[in-house]
């Protein structure tokens, strides 16, 4: 039986009211109590009803949530407990529990790299022990892509806490391109994950100095190339005014995008032999089938021209053709001859060393 959020809201907080001996628990304590914690936990300012929390008492009695809790009524009035030592925290675990249980703390461990989990540690292993100690053999099976030698995972930390409590950051980074690193003060916005690479979406202060103003620019950083990050207690926050941080990649595949940048229709083509894998993974989420051929298939995206887009074109091969628009399919041309163009000059050079 599925259960919302609200619901185990109420179950935990009927629970603990019926463990406290030290009160008298009427119908209305339970609705006021319940309704409190909705209030305090979730915004919800209506309450609950008697009716509600009746239904929650003759679920937590019944075996429909495996809870069977021993729910009585003294004097017709008050509700508790028949055994003091019981509650629902305390039943155990089934199969499918702990399958459940298997799976999430392989996520969790996946997020060692924040603060905020890392306090979650003694309940992790807490976890593992407890379902090591009822399964046979405490293997995993759910593997995750990672990258343990990926540089700059240690600054997702505090830069997710000075978005979270905003903090401008001084970031010394230093881009593939560049010979020296640079030192800037940054507004972060966002972290993102692109192809197991994380980056951060930051505003930034240019200065001009024949104009004496400040003109505010979107940058985006890849973690794996800053040497540093300082948190800024003395210099106010820059709010977002600039874009919806929530639908800002929506348009883009990947991170490379700028606020003017439009979206453009791009029609391809796959070959018949991959047109399942474009099906089945999307390259991006307004893909549209626009006809089946026997050769192929041809569909549409919506996106922003970027360097992500090339690359995922590029890295279909011989098996994807870009039919529009004609800038881009020139584009891809060029590159793929280029392409060719550095295989046969290398195979050249190789003949003529051999010989």
């Amino acid at each position: 039986m599925p259960i919302n959020k609200l619901a185990l809201i109420r179950y935990k907080v009927i629970d603990d009211c019926l463990q406290n001996r030290y009160r008298q628990w009427t119908l209305e304590a339970l609705v006021e109590a319940c309704s409190e914690a909705l209030y305090e936990f979730e915004g919800i300012k209506k309450g609950v009803s008697k009716r509600t929390i009746q239904l929650d008492l003759q679920n937590m009695r019944s075996e429909k949530l495996g809870y069977n809790a021993p729910i009585i009524v003294v004097d017709k009035k008050y509700y508790t407990y028949e055994d003091k030592k019981y509650s629902i925290a305390n039943i155990p675990l089934t199969g499918q529990d702990l399958n459940t249980l298997t799976e999430v703390v392989e996520v969790l461990k996946q997020f060692k790299i924040f603060g905020y989990f890392q306090e979650l540690t003694g309940m992790v292993n807490k976890l593992e022990d407890k379902i090591y100690k009822q399964k046979h053999d405490g293997k995993s099976y759910i593997h995750f892509e990672r990258n343990d030698l990926l540089k700059g995972l240690e600054f997702i930390d505090p830069i997710h806490k000075a978005i979270l409590k905003k903090k401008p950051l001084e970031v010394t980074y230093q881009s593939f391109r560049a010979r020296e690193s640079s030192t800037l003060t940054v507004f972060p916005y966002l972290l993102k994950e692109y192809r197991n690479r994380w980056f951060v979406l930051a505003a930034s202060k240019r200065k001009f100095r024949k104009r004496n103003t400040n003109d505010v620019q979107l940058l985006t950083f890849a973690l794996d190339r800053i040497v540093s990050v300082k948190v800024l207690d003395d210099i106010p926050f820059l709010e977002n005014t600039l874009i919806d941080i929530d639908t800002y990649f929506d348009n883009a595949i990947g991170v490379t995008k700028n606020p003017e940048d439009k979206a453009q229709l791009i029609v391809l083509k796959i070959d018949r032999t991959n047109a399942p894998y474009i099906l089945t993974k999307p390259i991006h989420p307004s893909q549209k089938v626009l006809t089946m051929e026997k050769d192929g298939m041809i569909f549409s995206i919506e996106v922003i021209w970027n360097y992500e887009l090339e690359r995922e074109i590029l890295g279909f091969g011989e098996q994807m053709q870009v039919l529009s628009p004609k800038k881009l399919k020139g584009r891809i041309g060029y590159r793929a001859k280029t392409m060719f163009d550095n295989y046969l000059k290398k195979s050249s050079e190789e003949e003529a060393n051999q010989e």
